[in-house]
This record gives structure tokens, C-alpha cells and sequence, in this order.
């Protein structure tokens, strides 16, 4: 089993912002935003409030309200539910063409992160929690926040379209002969009990960031060092004995496999 690390939600290029951490633990990655596709963030809901109410809040700098739904895991955030849901991701271009030139294939594991802070609400607005002493609630952070296992790839055409609700059944990106959609199996091959796709709560073993660095340099693992990754990257963290920062803008990084990259993927699932 190949486990890829997807980079996945809202950066200072898209929203401007991060995507909030609740006081349950519940993680919401922002969707970012695209003028052009199905949904928009009133259309999607956290508890009594619409995704729109929260980014408001939180000070959005988009320029649309439409958004990107990918990956699409969860169907509860709707507020009408779509008739044959199942969960998927898409992919288009370089990073479709990085995932087909590693092999990537049914049972590879996707796992979704992104970049996080807790927020509060007062007076029934949420704002982001600053100054609490915890450092975990201080900081942005990149964490881990979702997942999915493929059960199913999708690239013809014609069987993309059926998947209407996904933004990559649409012309503008099913016209592109690299357009793929990952369909998640019904359950983990590791876990029968477990769906094939789902959310994860916030944990600090999730937490990608090394303490007291920028978000996006990590700590150090020998599962996405730079020996055990497929693509010329560099560690440019600022001390790369302890930690692991890859530059640019990029969304997927496959690891390779072994039995280490097994478990510790599972940890970050149970």
C-alpha cells in the first residue's frame, strides 16, 4: 500500500486563511474557492452555521463565494442530501499526471492535510484563539485531517459525468485527458470497520508541524524524509536535522512503501 500526503484546503493564495479547528475537536479543511464550480459556502454547513457564516467570521479573503469541493468525504456537510453520494477526490494536470507516473492504484491511501487553527465563538461569532498559553490553540498548524482509500479510479469520460456532484465531472476539467476521479472502497483494507473514507478530529499526533516552527516545516519522519519520498525535493528547513520543509507549491508527495509507512498511516487513522 502506497500512502500519499495531499495537501488539501484553504493558504494564503486560496482564502487567505486557515480552516478552523472547533472547540470539539472537529476539523473543517475550507474548500478553496472557484468561481465556476457547483457549490458555494452557503451551500455547506457546520452544526447552525453555514461555511459562509464561519469564513466571515474568520475574516475571508476570497474574491467568490463558489467553491471547490475536493476531496469530497463527508455528506453531511450539504444541506440537501445528493442521491448516490459516495466519497471521492479528483485530480487534474501535473499532479494527475505525478499520482498515474507512481503507480498510485486500488488500496493506496490517501491522507489529507492542510493548514488549521482552533477558533472560539463569542457573542455567536468565531474568531481564531490567540494568546491561550497552549501552543497547540496559538499557532496555525498543518495537520492531518482526512482520508481516503481507493477503491476505484475513474477516467473515462463518459464515467466521470455520471459522478454529476464531483467539480471534476464538469467540461472544464473532463475535457482534460489527464482528469481522474478516485473512488473510495467501501471499507479500509486494514480496518473492515472503518468506512473507506472519512474526517478526522483533531489530535496531536495529526500535527505535522514541528513545534515552535513556521507551519509548514514538519517534524523530522523517516516516512516523507527525503529517502523515502518518489520526486526530486529538498529539505529546506532551516535545520534539517530537525525538521523537514518541502518549498513550492505542490499538492501531492507519495511516499514509498514499507511496513514503518504502513503503521504509522494507520496510527494516524485510529
Amino acid at each position: 500500500m502506497k500512502v500519499i500526503l495531499s495537501r488539501k484546503g484553504f493558504d494564503s493564495a486560496n482564502g487567505g486563511i486557515v480552516s478552523p479547528i472547533f472547540e470539539d475537536g472537529a476539523m473543517i479543511s475550507m474548500p478553496i474557492p472557484a468561481s465556476e464550480d457547483f457549490y458555494t459556502y452557503d451551500d455547506l454547513c457546520y452544526c447552525d452555521s453555514t461555511y459562509r457564516d464561519i469564513i466571515d467570521d474568520l475574516k475571508y479573503k476570497g474574491s467568490t463565494y463558489h467553491c471547490h469541493v475536493d476531496p469530497d468525504l463527508d455528506p453531511c456537510r450539504r444541506k440537501d442530501a445528493v442521491p448516490g453520494w459516495f466519497p471521492a477526490f479528483g485530480q487534474v494536470n501535473a499532479a494527475a499526471s505525478y499520482l498515474h507516473n507512481n503507480d498510485i492504484s486500488a488500496g493506496d491511501l490517501f491522507l489529507f492535510f492542510g493548514n488549521f487553527h482552533f477558533v472560539e465563538r463569542k457573542d455567536g461569532h468565531y474568531r481564531f484563539t490567540r494568546r491561550s498559553g497552549d501552543y497547540y490553540r496559538d499557532n496555525d498548524l498543518q495537520i492531518i485531517w482526512g482520508y481516503l482509500q481507493i477503491g476505484e479510479i475513474i477516467s473515462d469520460p463518459e464515467e466521470i459525468r455520471r459522478v454529476f456532484w464531483h467539480p471534476h465531472s464538469a467540461d472544464r476539467f473532463n475535457q482534460n485527458k489527464t482528469n481522474v476521479i478516485f473512488r473510495a472502497a467501501e471499507h479500509l483494507s486494514f480496518d473492515d470497520s472503518r468506512s473507506g473514507a472519512g474526517l478526522l478530529s483533531f489530535d496531536e499526533k495529526r500535527v505535522l508541524t514541528l513545534e515552535g516552527a513556521p507551519k509548514a516545516t514538519w517534524k523530522m519522519n523517516p516516512v516523507y524524509d527525503t529517502h523515502h519520498i518518489f520526486g526530486n525535493r529538498k529539505n529546506l528547513a532551516k535545520d534539517p536535522s530537525k525538521g523537514i520543509y518541502y518549498a513550492g507549491i505542490w499538492q501531492e508527495l507519495c511516499l514509498m512503501e514499507s511496513e514503518e509507512c504502513t503503521e504509522w498511516a494507520r496510527s494516524m487513522i485510529e
